[in-house]
């Protein structure tokens, strides 16, 4: 996803000196002497979110910052590389941007330093500053990950009004209708793809399935959809950006998204403006965040810096960045951060290519977490081996 530039963000926090023992150590970690050099790889596409933020506080705090580098990488290759690093005993990845894919994994290959709870006061009191959905998605965190941005997410369904007439309106039509019409609907791999994911874990819910957290005992209904429908789907792409473009370009003709990519590509011209979205009858919203977690092996006088850094973009000035162009809208994790305090082109943007639907669907129709963070993996695993391997 492309960062957008934003205008300079007001204010900062203040430094804080002392951070809690980390990986069962007695240890003391104290802000640098020297400004240090800091590592950001983003696998969720959220330096379209931060980037600016992140920026604001190099600029705040000279004395602790030198540099801050930043690096994309898909979601589904940065555990194993960070596993690799810390083998070797050759950390270079301060920071990682993720959303719940590359959280669970790491989480599952305790990649990640415990946050929390945060004994020194670094952190403001998460509890309170927090949405109260934000405040639930912490808790797949597991102590490793702090929410950072938050929003709703879908599953939604998008289309091209010129090419489908008759938009299904449940489940049971969408699988129909892909059938009717082979290879004009496409989904991205849900391991590195929020709408492939949201997908994935929204439709137990649709499909009334025994136990939507359960994807091995409480599935059924829902592996029999997707291999069904995995009969009419020419490939799966990698990522949500392809899907869009192949979307914007004609190639497909309806897709499922979410709230932050049906806006954000038509803000930036991928899809056009016209596109359209529907919710299927009974859905359930399966929330996202995105989450700050530091790889265990990062230096106690860099973990002291990012903490601060992690308080900084808590704030609400800088939360206000996150409502970007839409791209995970509405975006802000922490209470009271209004459209009107963000930049103008973050307000244009979303009154040009926002929907008013938005609110009413928010407001009345239930909000889930997603998987906890090890069936998540599992079901990632299951679905790339049983229904995007499977021959057709």
């Amino acid at each position: 996803m492309i960062s957008i530039t934003r205008r300079q963000a007001l204010g900062a926090l203040a430094s804080v000196a002392t951070l809690p023992a980390t990986r069962g150590f007695a240890q003391t970690a104290t802000l640098p002497t020297s400004p240090v050099a800091i590592n950001v790889v983003d696998v969720a596409g959220n330096l379209a979110l931060t980037q600016k933020a992140i920026e604001n506080y190099r600029a705040a705090k000279p004395e602790l910052v030198s540099s801050i580098t930043f690096t994309k990488a898909p979601a589904p290759e940065l555990p194993g590389k960070i596993k690799a690093q810390q083998g070797a005993g050759r950390v270079d990845i301060d920071l990682v941007l993720t959303g719940t894919d590359a959280l669970s994994a790491g989480l599952e290959m305790d990649l990640w330093v415990k946050l929390l709870p945060d004994e020194s006061g670094a952190l403001p009191k998460l509890e309170d500053i927090y949405q109260e959905p934000a405040a639930r998605m912490l808790a797949l965190g597991k102590d490793h990950g702090v929410v950072v941005t938050y929003y709703p997410s879908g599953p939604l369904l998008e289309y091209m009004p010129d090419k489908v007439q008759t938009v299904p309106t449940t489940a049971e039509e969408l699988l129909g209708w892909a059938k009717e019409n082979s290879n004009r609907f496409l989904y991205a791999r849900p391991a590195n793809s929020g709408p492939g994911r949201t997908f994935l874990m929204g439709l137990p819910y649709l499909l009334g399935d025994a136990d939507p957290k359960d994807p091995v005992k409480g599935w059924d209904k829902t592996w029999a959809y997707l291999k069904e429908l995995h009969k009419y789907i020419e490939y799966y792409p990698t990522g949500t950006g392809a899907l869009m473009k192949e979307l914007g370009e004609g190639t497909r003709d309806l897709t499922v998204t979410t709230t932050g990519w049906d806006i954000n590509p038509r803000v930036l011209g991928v899809v056009p403006k016209e596109a359209k979205v529907a919710a299927l009858k009974g859905f359930h919203w399966v929330a996202d965040a995105h989450y700050m977690c530091v790889p265990k092996g990062v230096s106690d006088e860099k973990l002291a810096v990012l903490k601060d850094l992690m308080a900084f973009l808590l704030t609400p000035e800088q939360q206000a960045f996150t409502y970007d162009q839409g791209y995970f809208y509405p975006g802000p994790a922490v209470k009271g951060v209004t459209l009107d305090m963000a930049p103008q082109e973050s307000q244009d943007s979303i009154a040009e290519f926002g929907r008013e639907e938005y609110a009413d669907l928010i407001a009345n129709n239930p909000i889930e977490l997603p998987l906890e963070p090890a069936a998540m993996v599992t079901a990632f695993r299951i679905w790339d081996e049983q229904v995007a391997a499977v021959a057709k």
